[in-house]
């Protein structure tokens, strides 16, 4: 995998996937759990890959590193 997420992409995934984690109390039923979308964000983050990224060719990291 090839890191295609940087760091200014990094730190906008963590503010969305905190607010959509406030959803989960905010919301009520099954709406709840549309904050689980903010766990996908938090995970591709934290390990700087994103595969829709890679599906489309997209790269937001200035420094292209293989792992």
């Amino acid at each position: 995998m090839k890191t295609n997420v940087g760091s200014a992409d990094k730190v906008i995934r963590i503010i969305i996937a905190l607010a959509l984690f406030s959803l989960f109390f905010i919301l009520e039923g099954n709406l709840r759990f549309l904050s689980a979308i903010g766990l996908i964000l938090l995970v591709t983050a934290f390990i700087s890959w994103c595969p829709l990224y890679s599906l489309f060719g997209l790269n937001t990291c200035p420094i292209e590193r293989t792992n």
